[in-house]
């Protein structure tokens, strides 16, 4: 059992059916009431605990009054997302470890409705605790497999007719001249490193996201989210014509 703390990530882990307990300071609250019915609503057993309690539970980190138990997510494969759609979105993180940006990838990947994502299993980040609130409760939606080589994964990808987009700062196309409304798998790098060398050359494409200011690039959770809500653009606009 993991757990997961504060209110979001614990409201979506409920909604998807994964909480096994419920600790929470005050039931009372009046933000922590709809979290307790829904608990007892499901015949999850809800306890009381003292703030000291839950910030031992939440390894020192805010938890707003609320510490849940989850069961581990679904277990995905390459082949579970690449039978979600046709033209199927998903998102592969290269090395991508730091929770914080793991979990804000999957909020944003989760908003933009994805169909999957694809990391690698060794020296992944956990999807509990901080990722987990990072993703304000992304991580309960989202179809996500884990592989034992992206490099190979992407070759995969592409043997399934799925265009690979790796996001690089070197990159010699903007990325939005790419077609996007084709399936795509958005390639991520972890901050600092960037895209790993054999990833890097496995990809289709290598794009960059032109930067107007002092800064030379994007937290990869930002760079994320410009990508991704083009393709939803792209796509949408496609559906119209």
């Amino acid at each position: 059992m993991s757990l997961i703390y504060g209110i979001n990530p614990v409201r979506e882990a409920l909604r998807s059916g994964r909480v096994t307990s419920l600790d929470v300071a005050d039931p009372s609250r009046p933000r922590l009431r709809p979290l307790v019915d829904l608990a007892e609503a499901s015949g999850i057993t809800v306890r009381r605990r003292t703030d000291a309690q839950l910030t031992r539970s939440s390894g020192g980190h805010p938890h707003q009054g609320v510490v849940a138990g989850v069961r581990p997510p679904r277990a995905h494969t390459l082949d579970d997302l690449l039978q979600t759609a046709d033209h199927p979105l998903l998102v592969v993180l290269d090395g991508i470890e730091d929770p914080q940006n793991v979990g804000a990838i999957l909020r944003t990947a989760e908003a933009a409705g994805v169909d999957g994502v694809v990391r690698q299993s060794r020296r992944a980040a956990r999807l509990d605790g901080v990722a987990a609130k990072a993703s304000a409760g992304a991580v309960a939606h989202l179809r996500i497999a884990e592989v034992v080589n992206i490099a190979r994964t992407l070759e995969a990808l592409k043997a399934a007719g799925v265009w690979t987009v790796g996001l690089d700062a070197a990159g010699s196309q903007r990325y939005d001249q790419i077609d996007l409304t084709l399936p795509t798998a958005v390639v991520l790098g972890a901050e600092g490193r960037g895209l790993r060398r054999l990833v890097r050359e496995r990809c289709d494409w290598l794009v960059s996201i032109p930067m107007a200011g002092q800064v030379s690039s994007l937290n990869v959770s930002v760079a994320a989210g410009v990508a991704l809500f083009e393709a939803v653009r792209q796509r949408a606009v496609a559906k119209i014509l």
